[in-house]
């Protein structure tokens, strides 16, 4: 069993190993006061100059080790919110709070409703909300690794905020409270059962549904995060979608493997992507034309990047692109988005006006 000082430095090796240091677009601007903060987290963004009104919002979380602007260069999300008119939040950790820029995913008092980095990146997105008059209906979350991690803590705690999420390489939420447990979990031992599981995401908003989607990615070959902890995700949130074990359908695609498991209706509330051969990190396909390959940024031909915005209804094919390299004629249908009730509110930039919401909903005193 490595210890988490092996584990520690196999990450910094590993990123060493795959090149040298990505070298950002500086697409990313800073999205200024967005109430208390009281994980002490800061706040990106990237809003496309043309931005339609009532658009949607995506919120990125990069992994250890690596700044939004990194992960923005990596993933592409910033150049597809370009091309198909959504905004993007990034939330990026700082060294005092994780010294290897980790969300503190498994710390107790950040990941509570209302609580520490959980309450910081729910002030923003309602900053981001009110600021660039988002449709409520269609906010979305996605990470990787400990980034993947808090995409769920978010979705679990504020599953009211969300219409979907995407996790890459991440953890059920709430499995370890402490580090030597966190490391333990990210290596596949001591997880609780299905029940205990699904009891924890209940416990921990009280929220009644529609809940979001969910679509969980992971490698086959990860030996930083045990790819067991997929199927602890997806039985994670089976309960509040009402599906059983076995998934509705399998199907390969690009040579990968997908699960989808469905509601009564037909819906596909909960997939699966298994990557074939693939480490630790973002599946992308530069040929896509979003994404570079770098550390933790898995050149293995499929862009998960696209594939999640797509499957959330932001992206129909590659036509609306202005240069368009590769018609891939995706069979995948959308997986259905909650359906949300939008809740008016003011949209002035006024900074008085955004503090005034924050605190009419209970986020900012």
């Amino acid at each position: 069993m490595r210890s988490i000082s092996d584990t520690i430095e196999r990450l910094r090796k590993l990123r060493a190993a795959k090149g040298q240091a990505f070298h950002p677009d500086g697409v990313l601007s800073d999205l200024g006061p967005f109430g208390t903060n009281p994980g002490g987290l800061e706040a990106r963004a990237h809003i496309p100059a043309r931005l339609p009104l009532h658009s949607a919002l995506v919120v990125v979380l990069h992994g250890c080790t690596q700044t939004a602007s990194g992960y923005d260069y990596g993933s592409g999300w910033s150049r597809l919110a370009d091309d198909y008119g959504f905004a993007v939040l990034f939330p990026q950790q700082t060294q005092s709070n994780n010294a290897n820029t980790c969300f503190n995913w498994f710390v107790p008092d950040d990941i509570g409703r209302g609580r520490g980095e959980a309450a910081s990146i729910r002030q923003m997105i309602e900053t981001a909300t009110l600021r660039y008059d988002i449709d409520r209906r269609r906010i979305f979350i996605t990470g990787l690794s400990a980034g993947g991690a808090m995409a769920n803590v978010m979705l679990v705690t504020y599953p009211e905020v969300f219409a979907g999420g995407a996790i890459i390489a991440g953890l059920p939420y709430r499995t370890a409270t402490t580090i030597p447990a966190a490391f333990d979990r990210m290596r596949g031992y001591g997880t609780p059962d299905a029940t205990t599981l699904q009891s924890l995401l209940r416990n921990a908003s009280g929220h009644k549904g529609p809940w979001p989607t969910i679509s969980v990615w992971q490698g086959t070959r990860d030996a930083t995060v045990a790819p067991s902890n997929a199927m602890f995700i997806i039985d994670q949130w089976r309960g509040v979608h009402d599906v059983p074990p076995k998934p509705d359908l399998i199907e390969t695609f690009d040579g990968h493997t997908r699960q989808a498991w469905k509601s009564a209706d037909g819906r596909a509330v909960i997939e699966h992507f298994s990557i074939s051969g693939m480490g630790h990190g973002t599946p992308i396909d530069p040929r896509s034309g979003y994404g570079r390959s770098g550390p933790y940024m898995l050149d293995v031909g499929i862009s998960s990047t696209f594939h999640i915005a797509r499957t959330w209804g932001l992206v129909a094919s590659f036509d609306r692109r202005q240069e368009q390299d590769l018609d891939f004629n995706l069979p995948i249908q959308p997986m259905s988005v909650t359906t949300r009730v939008s809740s008016s509110g003011p949209t002035s930039g006024i900074q008085n006006t955004i503090e005034d919401a924050l605190r009419a909903a209970g986020l900012m005193k």
